[in-house]
Parts: structure tokens; C-alpha cells; sequence
């Protein structure tokens, strides 16, 4: 069986590996760190990130259909040359436009234009939200691993007093177990904290398209309760303050997707019957002589529209109609459930803050009496251990819950307003 000694040396060296695993996780270029506000991180990010720069690329193409769309058919010179006479042929092509088959067509293309700007807004704010949350998310982290490290090195105190106390005659040698098993279990989470929060700032450098291979930001940011939506905005909705402004840009470009889709139904219509063009021209070279000079040729080609009627065409643009307005429901339902849910967490995690604050500030209080009994030989070592315990929880749930508040105070945000376009 494993001697007292035996068991003190392994926690000894359990926690010397949680430490040095703490050490070697915060070294690193320190000196190449940059501080970056949140800002900063979405400026980065927006400049740099791939699922903006898809939209952008998607939102010129449109812009180069509605060019397309928008141009006039080009002439087509024909020449020919027969054995009879007149033996020299040259004929002009002109193709007719009809104001109502390019209404359609030009229209379709606008309305997919409007549509792709208004998807490359919806990317946009999806952009704005993902680095937004997960700064947070990282400042969060930084408060839970500043709290582990706090703790660890608080319960390495304590280890030194109860040892001290042990020598004296005050605590036994289980007191000292105690505190050293507490110690080790302190250092290895604040080791797992630390990777954690080099996690999300892993993360956010990649979101910002920075290399992840090593650490190279430092938040300048501070983690606390920001704005909330601004209380003009909102209206009563069964009992509960939603807002009253634009649908988000996600339900906006469903909208303008259903609008292009329908009016490329039109435009496939009206492509039936193609449309008509004018040939003029000249004929010339009669051998014989009897016909001199140039002739004047002119013509009109008509489509007969016998073996396709465009049902091809006109079925695509239907199915894109029928998945455009699914969309649109689908955008609408999700919105609206985030919003209800958004705002019932939002008035939640108000009221968990306020009631956090008053916590922590007991539970702290109780902690350092405890600390303080112990010291002067009054409490003994569980009590301040539960004290302590009791006082990092409170404190992480707070930091927990002021992290959750300013995540759903941004989707709240990007569901509420329009965000600025790049």
C-alpha cells in the first residue's frame, strides 16, 4: 500500500506538472503581442474574412447579370455567294427587343441584384455577430483563467499556512493532506483555463485572418455589462418587449430572393415566343448582266416556337420560386423565435447579474472571515475550504453571466437594426 510519503510526492509532483503546464502555456512572444479592442477584431475580420468576401463576389456577379441583362442584341452580318444569279449575298441581322420581354428580364436581374446585396448585409452582420461573440467569449475566458490562477495561488498560500500551523502544534497531518490535494486540483484547472482561453484567442485571430499557430493578440477590451436594445424600439408582444424595427437582413434578402424568383417566372413567360428579327441587305453580280448594281434585300426571321415551348426554363424558375418562399418562411419563423428567446434570456440574465453582484460580494466577505478565523485558530480548514470553494463559483457564474448578456445583447442587435454595410 502506498505510504503517506508516497501520496504527498505525488501530489507534490502533480501539482509542480500543473504549474510548469501553466508557464510553458503563457510563454510565448510576448513581445510580438498586439492589443486589439473589439473593433478592431470586426474591422480585421470583415477585411479579411472569406464568408464577406463569397457575398461580395456573389453581389458583383448579379451586378454583371444586370449588365447582361440590360444589353441590346448584337447584329449579325451574313455573306454569301451562290452560282445563280445574283451571286454576292450580304445581309444585315438586326434583332427586335420588345419593351415587355426586357421589362421582365431586366427587372429579374435587378431584383437578384437587390437580393445579393441584401444577402452580402445578412453575411455581413453574421460576420459582425460571430467575432463580436467570440471576443467575448475569449474575454471570458481570460476572467475565468485570471480567477483559476487567483485561486491556485491562494490555495498555495493556504498550503504554506497549514503546514506552518502543522509544525506549530495547531494542525495535523490530514489538515496538510487536505491543503495540498487542494492545492494540486487548483493548479491543474487554471492549466485547463489557460488552455481555454489560448483556445479562443486561437479562434479569434483566425476569425480575424490572423495566423493560429501561436498567440500573437492580447484583449484590450474589458469584460462587463454593455448596452442593451434601446428602449424606444420596443413594443408589447404577449406580454413580452420585443422590438419594433427592419426585419433583420437574413429576412430581408429571403424577400428580395422570392421577388427575383418570381419575376424570373415572368421572364421565362415571356421567352416563349422568341422574338422576331429584321434582315436587310443588298444582293449583287448577275453574269448575264441583266440585273446591274446592288439589289436591296430585306427580310424578317420568325421563330416558330413548334418543338419547345420554354417548359424547361419555366419549371426551373418555378422550383426556385417554391424554394425561395420556403426560405423566406424558414428566415421569418427563426427570426422571430430568436427574438422571443432573446429577449426572455436577456431580462433573465439581468435580473442573475444583479443577484450575481450581491453574491459575490457575500461570498467574498465569507471567505476572507473564514481565512481570517482560521489563521487565529477559530474555524478549521473544511470551512475555509467550502468558503473558498463557495466565492470561485459565485464568481465564475457571474463572469458566465455577463458573457451570456453580451452575446444575446448582439444578436439582439444584428436582429433589430440594420448593421452598417462594408
Amino acid at each position: 500500500m502506498p505510504t503517506r510519503a508516497n501520496t504527498k510526492s505525488r501530489i507534490a509532483r502533480a501539482a509542480g506538472a500543473a504549474a510548469a503546464s501553466l508557464i510553458l502555456t503563457l510563454a510565448g512572444p510576448a513581445s510580438a503581442q498586439r492589443a486589439v479592442t473589439r473593433r478592431a477584431a470586426i474591422d480585421a475580420a470583415l477585411s479579411a474574412g472569406a464568408r464577406v468576401a463569397l457575398a461580395r463576389a456573389d453581389s458583383a456577379a448579379a451586378r454583371a447579370r444586370l449588365l447582361t441583362a440590360r444589353a441590346l442584341g448584337n447584329p449579325a452580318l451574313a455573306a454569301s455567294y451562290s452560282k445563280s444569279a445574283p451571286q454576292g449575298h450580304l445581309s444585315l441581322e438586326i434583332p427586335f427587343d420588345a419593351p415587355w420581354s426586357r421589362g421582365a428580364r431586366v427587372g429579374a436581374a435587378r431584383a437578384a441584384v437587390r437580393a445579393a446585396e441584401l444577402r452580402m448585409l445578412s453575411e455581413h452582420a453574421a460576420a459582425v455577430v460571430e467575432v463580436d461573440t467570440t471576443y467575448t467569449a475569449a474575454l471570458a475566458a481570460e476572467a475565468r483563467f485570471g480567477l483559476a490562477r487567483q485561486t491556485a495561488r491562494e490555495a498555495d498560500s493556504l498550503r504554506v499556512l497549514t503546514a506552518a500551523r502543522r509544525d506549530a502544534g495547531d494542525a495535523s497531518e490530514l489538515d496538510v493532506d487536505l491543503a495540498s490535494v487542494t492545492a494540486g486540483q487548483q493548479a491543474i484547472t487554471a492549466s485547463n483555463d489557460s488552455l481555454t482561453f489560448m483556445s479562443a484567442l486561437l479562434t479569434l485571430q483566425t476569425l480575424m485572418g490572423l495566423p493560429a499557430d501561436s498567440v500573437a493578440i492580447v484583449l484590450a477590451d474589458s469584460l462587463r455589462p454593455g448596452s442593451t436594445v434601446t428602449d424606444t424600439m420596443l413594443v408589447t408582444f404577449g406580454g413580452l418587449a420585443l422590438p419594433r424595427a427592419p426585419m433583420p437582413p437574413s429576412v430581408r434578402s429571403a424577400e428580395a430572393s422570392l421577388q427575383a424568383a418570381e419575376l424570373a417566372i415572368l421572364r421565362e413567360r415571356r421567352s416563349v415566343f422568341a422574338l422576331p428579327a429584321l434582315t436587310v441587305g443588298v444582293e449583287f453580280g448577275d453574269p448575264a448582266g441583266d440585273e446591274k448594281g446592288l439589289l436591296p434585300l430585306v427580310g424578317v426571321v420568325l421563330p416558330l416556337p413548334l418543338l419547345d415551348r420554354n417548359r424547361g426554363p419555366i419549371a426551373e424558375a418555378m422550383a426556385e420560386r417554391d424554394r425561395a418562399r420556403a426560405e423566406l418562411t424558414i428566415a421569418r419563423l427563426e427570426a422571430r423565435q430568436r427574438l422571443v428567446e432573446g429577449m426572455r434570456e436577456r431580462e433573465q440574465l439581468l435580473v442573475r447579474i444583479a443577484r450575481d453582484s450581491v453574491l459575490v460580494l457575500q461570498a467574498q466577505r465569507v471567505a476572507t472571515r473564514a481565512l481570517t478565523a482560521y489563521a487565529e485558530g477559530a474555524s478549521a480548514l473544511p470551512a475555509v475550504l467550502e468558503a473558498r470553494r463557495s466565492a470561485r463559483e459565485v464568481l465564475a457564474q457571474y463572469i458566465d453571466d455577463v458573457a451570456a448578456l453580451l452575446i444575446v445583447t448582439t444578436e439582439l442587435r444584428a436582429l433589430t437594426q440594420t448593421l452598417p454595410g462594408p
